[in-house]
């Protein structure tokens, strides 16, 4: 008798509960938007003019132009580049991508196509997807031809030469939203570097872009680390996507945990008081627990800012006039053990604590890595930095398209031995020799091979570098040193990463 009454109680409340009945105002439903679709474009591709004679604005950089504009900012660049073919327009474009903790995020990059009547620049053209350096200044950015010395050498060296260029700036620089830079954060940059290319390619059609199937990747530096990450994820996690027809990571941190094994070992490289602390906050921001509070790691002078100082609007040099970095001292002066010539990372105002040092080497004892070259990944780091530097090297896989590896043997920057790793490592895992290339630009072995030119012109350049410094009265190693990495090396392996892409693939 009961159970009917029963039944409209609860009917009531249910309405009453969804705002039906009793005349009351209903409750909207809030649908979430969907999530942004990673690669889409963010508004049309833009033109970005370049000063061409007269210091007139153009939208479309002739040859003739270009090659003023190269040798006026250096003396000689073309000699390196090559003459350029093809005229230049660059395009700016934003997109969306994924920051350090999946978030969704936006980037931008620079889309530099060729134009013109030599046959180098006309028809279906190769797509060439470049990985730019370490840049500590967020205004970075790849499309600047005037102002940016890379973006103007990458312009140059392929786009004038009738490759397409897809140049990210990365997350957090240039027009970026997000706050910080994912640095070296291998799955992070290779999905924003898929992102780029996809908005490049979904911008062709509007900009006039014909594109063959030819795909290449490289980079430079920290590129050289993104370039090969990208490899590896177009390889493993898009393969249906993307087919990469060769790729030539040059002078990057491939073996990222030997590398940083080394400089907590007593062998810093140059550059490491801005590259440590941009590594370290990437790791943060993705949830590696490096630390609990900065103070752990970094002295009282610099622990309270560091977390948002990089990139920002400084360079390296003001930021160590203005005392927010060290230019060199990355540990205390009386902090063991210290490598033979690294005296110039020892010393007083350093960045890093001792007693954070002495945590990362205990782990280092208890833990060894890198000792079987086929597997150097086989060990359990606990320190929270030696996980993250796990984490992000990339010997994990096995390349399976051609693949050339440059750098300079005595780079102060990128030392030589991760190349070195990278190679031994692809060579144990049973890489077909002729998949796998690797260039030194110090040996003189490689004058018999394909890259007798790149290797002959920076043997010259170096000699012309040290000429100069002591014609100026300056320490010539010290010259050679301080210019190394960026001012001698990477043209050379942007020279032999070209005569690689143009050979039969």
């Amino acid at each position: 008798m009961t159970t009917p009454r029963l039944c409209l109680l609860v009917l009531a409340v249910l309405l009453a509960a969804c705002g039906g009945g009793g005349g009351g105002s209903s409750v909207p439903v809030v649908v979430a938007p969907p999530p942004p679709v990673r690669g889409a474009l963010l508004g049309a591709a833009t033109v970005v003019p370049v000063l061409g004679a007269g210091n007139v604005a153009v939208n479309r950089l002739d040859p003739q132009v270009f090659a003023l504009l190269l040798n006026g900012a250096q003396p000689g660049t073309t000699s390196i580049t090559s003459e350029p073919k093809c005229a230049i327009t660059t395009y700016a474009l934003r997109y969306n991508t994924l920051g350090g903790q999946d978030e969704a995020t936006d980037a931008s990059a620079a889309v530099m196509l060729p134009s013109g009547s030599d046959p180098a620049c006309a028809g279906a053209r190769p797509v060439l997807l470049y990985a730019h350096g370490t840049s500590v200044e967020r205004s970075f950015n790849m499309a600047d031809l005037a102002g940016n010395s890379e973006a103007r050498l990458i312009a140059a060296m392929f786009a004038a030469q009738g490759f397409i260029v897809v140049a990210p700036n990365y997350a957090g620089y240039d027009k970026s939203t997000l706050a910080y830079h994912p640095y070296l954060n291998a799955d992070q940059q290779s999905n924003d570097m898929v992102d780029a290319l996809r908005a490049a390619r979904n911008a062709f059609a509007s900009i006039g872009a014909s594109a063959s199937a030819q795909l290449f990747v490289t980079g430079y530096s920290q590129g050289g680390h993104v370039a090969l990450a990208t490899e590896r994820a177009m390889q493993t996690r898009y393969a249906s996507e993307f087919k990469v027809s060769a790729a030539a990571p040059l002078s990057g941190p491939y073996a990222l945990l030997r590398f940083g094994d080394s400089i907590f070992g007593g062998s810093p490289s140059m550059g490491v008081t801005a590259f440590l602390p941009l590594l370290i906050n990437a790791g943060q921001k993705a949830g590696a627990g490096v630390y609990g509070l900065a103070s752990e790691v970094y002295e009282a002078q610099y622990a309270s800012g560091i977390e948002t100082l990089l990139p920002g609007g400084l360079t390296l040099g003001a930021l160590a006039s203005q005392g927010k970095l060290p230019a060199s001292a990355l540990f205390a002066r009386d902090s063991l053990p210290q490598g033979a010539g690294s005296g110039e990372f020892f010393g007083d105002q350093n960045l890093v604590k001792s007693s954070y040092r002495s945590a990362y080497l205990v782990d280092q004892v208890a833990q060894p890595c890198n000792v079987n070259p086929a597997d150097p990944l086989a060990c359990a780091p606990q320190n929270g930095l030696r996980k993250l530097l796990l984490k992000n090297d990339l010997r994990t896989y096995l390349p399976s398209v051609p693949m050339l590896l440059c750098g300079g043997h005595n780079d102060p920057t990128v030392p030589f031995y991760n190349t070195d790793a990278a190679y031994a490592y692809f060579n144990a895992k049973g890489m077909a020799p002729a998949l796998l290339n690797v260039l030194d630009l110090e040996s003189a072995s490689a004058l018999l091979g394909d890259y007798r030119d790149p290797v002959l012109a920076f043997g010259a350049a170096k000699l012309a570098l040290i000429a100069q410094a002591a014609r100026n009265g300056e320490n010539t190693a010290q010259a050679v040193a301080s210019n190394y990495h960026a001012g001698l090396v990477a043209p050379f392996c942007l020279m032999a990463a070209r005569t690689f892409f143009q050979a039969p693939h």
